[in-house]
């Protein structure tokens, strides 16, 4: 099991990602162990391999960080909780999809300990959550709204950046970008469908899901 290290208050985001960068050579060094870090940060953008520009349609409003990992524009801000996930795949088994597809699995395992139903979608990173309680869209497909973002890179075939999962955070922050570039459907939180949900639940929910996936 890799260790688990939470960080207190708002993590400077070009900081953490030094020490993650930093933690990831020991790792694969044979230096350091795997690790899992739990944060959240200062209102801010990130963007990915994949970024387009015109998806960053307010680029004044907060400080956007080139991230170098997999993915498009994200916002990660208080109230949001990031995981940073530092695992060898060198003993875990050298392929990027089924890790992904495990990251997703953990996330809407960890959503299924408050009873909300995540998923995935063909085609989209991330997890979603239907909305029958809002309007479709104008072309008549069902609203779904992301309420958690994967995004991540490998190095040496250890694995670093990870996921965030919107617990209670600005969701209008979110209006800044194009989220991972997908129009149409919306960004949701815990909060926002309604259950009182703290940062110790999610954060205890993440542990006791982990081990049915990694």
């Amino acid at each position: 099991m890799p260790e688990w290290r939470h960080i207190d208050g708002l993590a400077d985001y070009a900081a953490t990602l030094r020490a993650m960068e930093a933690h990831v050579a020991g790792i694969a060094g044979g230096t350091a162990s795997e690790s899992i870090w739990l944060l959240e940060h200062p209102p801010l953008y990130t963007a990915g391999t994949s970024a387009q520009p015109a998806d960053l349609t307010q680029p004044g409003r907060f400080p956007v960080h080139v991230a170098g990992r997999g993915g498009q524009y994200t916002y990660h801000g208080p109230g949001q909780r990031v995981a940073y996930v530092m695992l060898d795949l060198n003993r875990r088994g050298r392929d990027v999809r089924r890790f992904v597809t495990a990251l997703e699995d953990w996330v809407i395992d960890t959503l299924a300990e408050f009873n909300v139903t995540g998923e995935r979608r063909e085609g989209r990173v991330g997890v979603w959550v239907a909305r029958p309680d809002k309007p479709p869209l104008p072309d008549g497909t069902p609203r779904e709204d992301k309420i958690a973002a994967i995004g991540i890179k490998l190095r040496r075939w250890v694995s670093f950046h990870g996921l965030s999962i919107n617990l209670e955070p600005d969701l209008s922050h979110f209006d800044g970008i194009v989220p991972c570039g997908i129009t149409g459907h919306g960004v949701t939180s815990l909060v926002d469908l309604g259950l009182p949900v703290t940062m110790d639940d999610l954060d205890m929910a993440l542990k006791r899901t982990f081990p049915r996936h990694f």
